[in-house]
């Protein structure tokens, strides 16, 4: 085909302007749009172009936007776009494992378009399942496998036990909540409004749930909440609240660390000052990457696509739609705005 005959489209990115101390503002990411041909470079192996229908905001990218290079993953790079988990549909492909067409799960920027070089990451999405693409971004990708992971390698539950889980109406905390609960357990969450209270008391399945804007007193909260103590708390937020949590502890209690986010935006983070209750109550904590576990996903799938046709769970969303949107929506989740899961809607197709 010759170059006057290759079609243009436009493509927005988000952009990573520069690295950010304290809370991100709006300022800190930019939309620009330039033209893009729609062709794979001559020299490119296995390079796939897809097209990005759903994005991921996630708490963890936060970090990324530090210039801390000692983290298990890299941060952006001022003037280019950000990355993250997606969502894509192949519009032009090298590469025999990926046709054009195929939906696809990817690790992509945050544009419209996208090249994926030798298609590294990515992996097919069996549509045969008839469940919405936007779960492959949330209870069947990384969050979901998260949930599954902490709970059922790191935690470890045994029926009547009871669980705390921070963050509980997240992206992960729902779905730890409603695992928890179909493995016999006594469940607990803590979020930061009655709209997320409600939620997950009366959509999620949680046994008990608390405002902690309002309940600031964490230790009397979950004394009350937890009237048997705690055998697991699911971390999701770090600071006072893990403090709490020690101190209401039983004995021989795991916790299994996956993020820190009331942390994330603070220049100096909160220390620490009953962690010998580790050593009295004889704790198990335990900080968990759901990468370092890829051997579980096959398992995963399969498991959570079951309870998905059992409708023995429920997945709530957040949506905003248009990459326009992408800033918004980043910031709305790192503030707690957000209702569930927080997804990007790039383009229907």
């Amino acid at each position: 085909m010759s170059s006057f005959e290759v079609p243009e489209v436009s493509n927005k990115q988000v952009i990573f302007k520069n690295y950010v101390v304290g809370k991100v503002n709006d300022s800190d990411l930019e939309i620009r749009t330039s033209q893009l041909r729609l062709e794979l470079p001559e020299d490119g192996t296995n390079d796939v172009l897809v097209k990005n229908l759903y994005l991921s905001p996630d708490p963890y990218m936060r970090s990324r936007m530090k210039e801390d290079y000692t983290s298990y993953v890299p941060p952006f790079t001022p003037g280019k776009p950000i990355d993250g988990y997606g969502v894509s549909k192949v519009v032009l492909s090298k590469n025999p494992a990926f046709k054009e067409g195929d939906y696809v799960t990817s690790f992509t920027r945050w544009e419209e378009y996208s090249l994926i070089p030798g298609g590294n990451g990515l992996k097919v999405i069996d549509t045969s399942e008839s469940v919405p693409l936007s779960y492959y971004v949330g209870c069947l990708g990384m969050p979901g496998f998260t949930a599954y992971v902490g709970l059922y390698e790191i935690l470890k539950p045994k029926q009547g036990e009871t669980i705390y889980v921070s963050a509980a109406s997240g992206a992960v905390g729902q779905l730890v909540g409603q695992l928890a609960k179909l493995a016999g357990l006594y469940v607990v969450g803590s979020a930061g409004s009655q709209q997320k209270i409600d939620l997950l008391k009366e959509k999620l399945g949680y046994d008990a749930a608390f405002n902690y804007k309002q309940e600031t007193d964490y230790n009397a909260a979950l004394k009350k909440y937890c009237p048997k103590g705690i055998d697991m708390y699911f971390e999701n937020v770090g600071g006072k609240m893990l403090e709490a949590v020690l101190d209401n502890m039983n004995k021989f209690g795991r916790i299994a660390v996956c993020g820190l986010i009331s942390q994330y935006e603070k220049e100096n983070s909160d220390g620490i000052h009953n962690l010998w209750k580790l050593i009295s109550a004889r704790i198990t904590m335990r900080g968990f990457l759901q990468g370092d576990h890829a051997n579980l996903q096959p398992e995963f799938l399969q498991k959570m696509l079951g309870y998905l046709k059992e409708k023995k769970f429920v997945y709530i969303e957040d949506i905003d739609e248009g990459l326009e949107s992408a800033v918004g929506a980043f910031v709305k989740l790192l503030s707690g705005g957000n209702v569930g899961k927080q997804i990007l809607k790039v383009a229907t197709d």
